[in-house]
């Protein structure tokens, strides 16, 4: 999914323009949402946007704006049914959980227990490795046969094989690259160890399970009540998105449902144990490790991190024509799903940090500290894995500041010091220096979505 500005700068500008927080009255934070939400609908880069922010045992606001059918020109209700792209994970993650609570597997497992047949080629993979996205299979979404051929049905095994037949991207455990292979395979797992299809059990032990009534497995020829329309943006207006055919993002991405559902959902994973039990939850909040012992900020099936010096617990969705962000603040007990039925020029991730400000104000800034060290020796040129493609990174010195540009970056973005060897750039970039022999030999690139070693080539 691409990085989008333009919700974002409209939330930065809204923000700060109340009282602060804990001064604003809920009508104050209401009429900041609905600025932020219209903003881009007036601006014509998204057909509609569906908003549930909940704090506390407040709702604060479930509501939909713009257009769930442009051409019918239908209003987006406060019920309005998404397909929530990524967002699928957290359910698959959690169908995994309960089944390992059951005793019908286990997180360290290898996955040829149960997929005898996949290609592992002697590489060890167990099941943990492929919920945090460090197994290194190839991802079905990086193949190009696969992307141009999304709009027609495929069978589990013919995907399988597509993806399996191209090897490994990395040995498992030792980068991390945002991986929907593996959780086509978690989904598998899921199948074949519980007996059912994984809509059906999703659908027997998540959604009947919390009451989700507004929540599926996305179909494309079923009628779904108050199923939104998806469009894209073509620079000039509005476009019609192609539908893909869902046996393609299957268990990691095919779930659709309703903001108000989101948040049943996000309250009875995080604060109850009615979905997995508290043990199982802290490990699905629990970030990965490398086999080095780096700990990344991807867990299983969610990224576990902070944001403006707050924690937070989140995980974004992106398929063709929709975009998702579900969002829960621990130490606030704050809530945020934002769903747009546009893919496009405005960030649902983005948005969500919006409302957050919002609700809880501006929080706190990237605080730096001095480099003692010489900052032209960590200038060069680096490479090493990549999504979808190698990564290629640039570190140059300009004005005695340290900036990092990759290959398809325009202009190098500045890095702030923060301490143990490690740069941070904007949102939440991560740049690790690794020495040999006191000479810089490696960057170690956290995107959050990437964990990639890249070493010097020049």
């Amino acid at each position: 999914m691409r990085s989008f500005g333009a919700l974002f700068v409209a939330g930065v500008l809204l923000a700060p323009a109340v009282l602060p927080a804990q001064t604003r009255s809920r009508a104050d934070m209401v009429r900041a949402i609905d600025s932020l939400a219209l903003a881009p609908i007036q601006r014509g880069q998204i057909a509609g946007i569906s908003v549930a922010v909940v704090k506390g045992r407040d709702t604060i606001l479930i509501k939909g704006y713009g257009s769930a059918d442009v051409e019918l020109e239908v209003p987006t209700p406060a019920n309005a049914v998404y397909e929530i792209g990524s967002v699928t994970k957290q359910f698959t993650t959690a169908a995994l959980l309960q089944l390992v609570e059951q005793g019908k597997l286990a997180l360290d497992d290898d996955i040829t227990k149960y997929l005898p047949n996949y290609p592992s080629r002697g590489n060890a993979i167990s099941i943990r490795r492929i919920l945090d996205h460090t197994s290194g299979i190839r991802s079905y979404t990086e193949i190009a046969e696969a992307r141009g051929a999304m709009k027609n049905p495929i069978s589990k095994d013919s995907l399988t094989a597509l993806f399996g037949g191209k090897g490994f991207d990395f040995a498992p455990g030792t980068n991390l690259v945002y991986n929907n292979s593996a959780f086509f395979l978690a989904g598998l797992i899921v199948e074949k160890v519980s007996g059912q299809s994984y809509a059906d059990y999703v659908q027997a032990h998540i959604f009947d399970r919390l009451g989700m009534s507004n929540s599926k497995y996305c179909s494309e020829s079923a009628l779904m009540k108050r199923k939104v329309h998806g469009y894209g943006f073509a620079g000039s207006g509005l476009v019609k998105a192609f539908q893909q055919d869902h046996s393609w993002p299957y268990a990691a991405g095919s779930l659709c449902s309703t903001a108000g559902d989101l948040i049943t959902w996000l309250r009875a994973l995080h604060t109850t144990d009615k979905v997995i039990s508290r043990s199982s939850y802290q490990e699905m909040i629990t970030p990965g490790t490398l086999n080095d012992g780096y700990r990344v900020r991807y867990a299983k099936g969610i990224v576990a991190g902070e944001e403006d010096g707050r924690r937070m617990i989140s995980h974004g969705g992106g398929i063709s024509g929709f975009v998702s962000e579900t969002r829960y603040y621990p130490d606030e007990d704050l809530y945020v799903v934002v769903l747009i039925n546009t893919g496009g020029p405005v960030s649902a991730p983005d948005g969500a940090k919006g409302i957050a400000q919002i609700v809880l104000g501006p929080g706190k800034g990237l605080k730096g500290q001095p480099f003692a060290g010489d900052l032209n020796q960590i200038a060069g040129k680096y490479r090493g894995v990549g999504r979808g493609s190698p990564m290629e990174l640039t570190l140059a010195v300009d004005s005695g500041v340290l900036k990092a540009r990759q290959v398809n970056q325009t202009a190098g973005r500045a890095l702030t010091y923060i301490g143990n060897d490690t740069f941070q750039g904007p949102g939440s970039d991560r740049y690790s220096i690794i020495r040999d022999g006191g000479k810089v030999a490696a960057i170690r690139v956290d995107l959050v979505s990437v964990v990639s070693m890249t070493r010097r080539v020049e």
